[in-house]
């Protein structure tokens, strides 16, 4: 399930159902019961366009109902300008989203990258229906949702049936240990085609050990490898989402417009790249595995 500290977020004004003029189906006006916990769908009376998709209390989600393409997640922003500038620009991807929640970045790659197809994956066996009901999610094939664990369902993929690749899972604000490890990466890097883009949500505080960990995990896989957060986050103050990205293409990440970019965003960020990510990742050991 994909819950997670959203420290881009508006803060809702109200528990009351937002405005249906988008919705499929009826919205309830408080909690629903699903088998891993409970979900909401929150108004903002600052933005009468939004909802916020809360999973056991935590936002999961901010769907536009009017602007697919308008992600209120900063981390969502940065990785909207990523997968922007990566491949043939403009043009259709495949793309596997690890945890799916209200599928928004789905609904807004649905339309700035026309006749992709698109696989998310959610845990919950309930979530994924009630999404599809509530809001006007692409349908099949150009979005398809399926119901299991992020890791197992990776597995099930065919080789090199994918461009990208987006992790974004979390049980409560913790990302699973078995997601995180260089036996998952190598099922990524099975599944991606040849110059594929792997992106994470990881959500971690100072000192950063977490992200750390996984950006050497990611090295040990990959030829490129950025780091993208908040400025303050990277200088050790706060709790929030580092966003990891990770190719073989040796032109997407240390761009000089993708920098540029992630700079201008609404909340601007900074993209570490080359030696920076080496000095960011210091002795921090690639994670791996249990023994049995």
């Amino acid at each position: 399930m994909a819950a997670r500290d959203r420290s881009a977020r508006r803060s809702p004004a109200s528990h009351r159902p937002p405005t249906r003029s988008a919705a499929r189906a009826p919205w309830p006006t408080g909690p629903v019961t699903v088998p891993t916990g409970t979900v909401e769908l929150v108004r903002d009376l600052d933005d009468p366009d939004g909802v916020t998709v809360l999973v056991n209390g935590v936002p999961s989600s901010h769907l536009d109902l009017v602007d697919p393409t308008r992600l209120v997640f900063e981390y969502m922003q940065q990785m909207a300008a990523v997968i922007e500038r990566f491949g043939d620009v403009g043009g259709p991807l495949d793309v596997v989203h690890l945890g799916a929640a209200g599928c928004a970045l789905a609904r807004s790659v649905d339309v700035t990258r026309p006749g992709s197809r698109q696989l998310a994956i959610e845990l919950d066996t309930v979530l994924p229906e009630l999404v599809r009901g509530w809001f006007d999610l692409p349908r099949a094939p150009a979005l398809r949702i399926r119901a299991g664990d992020a890791r197992t369902e990776l597995g099930r993929l065919a080789d090199a049936s994918a461009d990208v690749i987006v992790r974004d899972v979390f049980a409560g604000d913790t990302t699973p240990d078995h997601v995180r490890t260089q036996e998952m990466v190598a099922q990524v890097t099975r599944v991606l085609r040849p110059g594929g883009l792997y992106l994470v949500n990881c959500a971690d505080r100072p000192p950063l050990a977490g992200a750390r960990a996984e950006v050497a995990t990611l090295r040990a896989a990959f030829d490129d490898v950025a780091v993208i957060a908040e400025p303050g986050l990277l200088r050790g103050r706060g709790y929030g989402n580092v966003v990891l990205a990770a190719t073989d293409d040796p032109e997407l990440l240390g761009s000089a417009p993708l920098a540029r970019a992630v700079r201008s965003l609404p909340a601007p960020a900074r993209l570490l790249h080359g030696p920076e990510v080496t000095a960011f990742v210091g002795s921090a050991p690639p994670l791996t595995d249990p023994v049995a």
